[in-house]
């Protein structure tokens, strides 16, 4: 059993993913005084997480285990840097910690929903489920769009924190790309919060038909 969970574990697409968590990890370590390397390393695990779930489909692996773990180092990564914030922003922690636990909650709730349901990706929407989740989860370009814009608009926010950034237009350059993200943020959250009832809706759609199984 060990040797057949062990296949599993190193399927190739899966380096990808073990490098995005280390580079996370490491991120994390330099974050509080060496912004550059950290936020590198940060973007970096970031934009892998576009490719490894290409690299599965193309080499035809994928696989439960690498979905369980893409999902959750998109959730420790975007976490860690929200706490950072929260230390760097202490006049708005409350805003950074209500965002983690939004985008926790809403994932967690999605993803037993599915399960409950028996759908294989926490990304399928039903076809009754909300039609801006379904838009966001089908279509890659809009999915990309939206994480990439939120993560963006955070590892600016860190940048912040040291300096302004190279001069554009009169502006420092971090602040430009946070103001041109921050919708995209906006937009991201209210997505979250959309999943988060359209999951509870599903758990509850479930318990009903139970019950009326029963009676």
């Amino acid at each position: 059993e060990l040797f057949m969970s062990r296949e599993v574990w190193t399927k190739n697409f899966l380096f990808l993913g073990y490098v995005r968590i280390i580079f996370m990890l490491v991120s994390f370590y330099f974050m509080p005084s060496s912004p550059w390397i950290a936020v590198s390393l940060y973007l970096t695990s970031e934009f892998l997480d576009a490719f490894d779930g290409h690299a599965a489909r193309a080499l035809n692996q994928c696989t439960k285990f690498g979905s369980v773990l893409d999902m959750v180092t998109d959730r420790c990564s975007t976490t860690g840097l929200l706490i950072v914030l929260a230390q760097f922003y202490p006049r708005y922690q409350v805003v950074f910690q209500f965002l983690v636990v939004l985008d926790i909650f809403s994932h967690w709730v999605q993803v037993y929903s599915n399960l409950l349901t028996g759908t294989q990706s926490h990304k399928t929407v039903a076809e009754s489920g909300n039609a801006f989740l379904k838009l966001y989860y089908k279509s890659r370009a809009v999915l990309f769009t939206m994480c990439a814009g939120n993560e963006l608009f955070f590892a600016m926010l860190y940048l912040l924190h040291f300096s302004s950034g190279p001069s554009m237009f009169g502006f420092g350059l971090w602040k430009v790309i946070a103001c041109i993200t921050f919708p995209i943020s906006l937009t991201k959250n209210v997505l979250n919060i959309i999943q988060l009832v359209n999951g509870f809706k599903a758990v509850a759609d479930i318990d009903i038909k139970d019950r009326t199984k029963k009676n």
